[in-house]
C-alpha cells in the first residue's frame, strides 16, 4: 500500500499523501464505491484521472472512512458525514486528502515551467517579493498557487479570484510554512499555510 507520507501539523489535523504506483484495476478491485462514484470514475476518459479519484478512496480508507461516508455540497465541496471538515487532492502519480476538527484545504501541483507564463493571472501583491531571475523563481510560484488553490477550497465561495482576493506573506521555501489572507468582500481571514516538496511535486495545504 503506497501510504507516501502521513503529516500531524497539529493535534486534530492529519495529511495524508499517496503514490499512485497500482493499476485501475488493483486500485478499484478492493473498493465499495456508492452508485454515483462509480459512475463518476467510469465515465473518466483519462485513466490517470480514475487512478487519481480511485487512490483518494484508498487515503480515506486509511484514515478509518469509506466512500459512503464522503459527500459534495453544490458548489462541489466534499465533507464527512461525520462532522469533520476535509479536503482533497490528486496531480498525476500524488494524491492527497487532510481531515481535521477545523476547516481545511490542500493541493499537490507538479513543478512546472510553464507556470511562470500564467503567473500574472494569480500573482499581484506576492509580486512585490518574488524576481522570475531568481533560481526558485518556479518553485515559489507553485507554492503560492498552491496555497491559493487550498485557500479557495477551502472557502468554497463563487467569485473569489486568485489574484485579488488570495495573499501570501513573504516565505523561505526552506521554511515550509507561512501566513496567507483572504480579502474579499471587506472581510479579512487569517490562515496558516504549510508547504512540502517531493519528487518534483509541491503539496500546500491551509488550516485555521
Amino acid at each position: 500500500m503506497p501510504l507516501y507520507k502521513t503529516i500531524n501539523p497539529s493535534p486534530n489535523t492529519v495529511v495524508k499523501i499517496w503514490k499512485i504506483t497500482e493499476s485501475y484495476e488493483d486500485l478499484i478491485a478492493p473498493l465499495n464505491l456508492k452508485p454515483n462514484s462509480l459512475e463518476r470514475v467510469l465515465g473518466m476518459k483519462s485513466e490517470l484521472h480514475q487512478r487519481g479519484f480511485l487512490s483518494v478512496r484508498h487515503l480515506l480508507r486509511d484514515f478509518g472512512y469509506t466512500d459512503q461516508d464522503l459527500y459534495y455540497d453544490a458548489f462541489g465541496k466534499p465533507h464527512l458525514k461525520d462532522g469533520k471538515y476535509i479536503s482533497i487532492t490528486h496531480s498525476f502519480i500524488f494524491s492527497g486528502v487532510i481531515i481535521s476538527d477545523e476547516e481545511v484545504g490542500i493541493d499537490i501541483e507538479k513543478q512546472r515551467e510553464k507556470i511562470a507564463i500564467i503567473a500574472k493571472k494569480f500573482v499581484d501583491y506576492e509580486f512585490n517579493y518574488l524576481s522570475d531571475s531568481d533560481d526558485d523563481y518556479v518553485r515559489r510560484l507553485t507554492v503560492i498557487w498552491g496555497i491559493k488553490e487550498s485557500l479557495y477550497k477551502l472557502f468554497a465561495t463563487p467569485g473569489m479570484l486568485f489574484r485579488e482576493h488570495f495573499l501570501v506573506i513573504p516565505f523561505i521555501l526552506e521554511d515550509g510554512h507561512t501566513m496567507a489572507w483572504i480579502d474579499y468582500q471587506q472581510k479579512k481571514y487569517r490562515y496558516n499555510t504549510h508547504y512540502l516538496e517531493f519528487e518534483g511535486f509541491t503539496c500546500a495545504f491551509v488550516t485555521n
